[in-house]
């Protein structure tokens, strides 16, 4: 696996991995790509990519696109999900049905952290779904249950560690 900086020639595909992160639960029916776009709470995430403030991280593997993340900030009258301040990044992570379980995630999450601090980011936001396994994920690498987004959601932050020079 690879990982590198998304581009402006990733947005299609990160549209898909958004796609692919709405509909998460196999239990439920998906949500068409064109109704996931349509809809402005979740078109917002990608609509426009990339902004001068956006960045990202794709995963490549056999030489295909597995998975992206990335952060979008937000302003407090278009909030995402996952809103805690307009200086406070949101995270999407979407990976391929055919690459989930094979660690592109994880992988892609300490990617877009570390694309993070080194542009100087103090802290991500997210929402996630309980019953969803990446909050599993998310906890363990360090985010904080900070609210409950909806009925079945909650909002979590991450401080990222400041650089200290030694």
């Amino acid at each position: 696996m690879k990982l590198r900086p998304a581009t402006a020639d990733d947005g299609d595909f990160l549209a898909d991995m958004l796609v692919a992160a709405v509909n998460w639960s196999p239990a439920w029916q998906p949500k068409s790509r064109r109704r996931v776009l349509a809809a402005p709470n979740t078109a917002h995430y990608i609509a426009g990519w990339p902004r001068d403030t956006d960045l990202g991280v794709v995963a490549e593997a056999d030489g295909e696109r597995a998975g992206a993340a990335w952060l979008r900030f937000f302003p407090p009258g278009d909030p995402g999900y996952g809103f805690v301040a307009a200086d406070v990044p949101e995270l999407t992570i979407g990976v391929a049905a055919a690459w989930r379980g094979r660690g592109i995630g994880r992988a892609l999450l300490h990617a877009v952290e570390a694309r993070a601090k080194e542009a100087g980011i103090a802290r991500i936001s997210l929402s996630v779904e309980r019953e969803n396994f990446a909050q599993r994920l998310y906890l363990a690498a360090g985010y904080e249950v900070v609210g409950a987004g909806s009925e079945q959601s909650d909002t979590m932050v991450k401080v990222l560690p400041s650089r200290t020079f030694t």
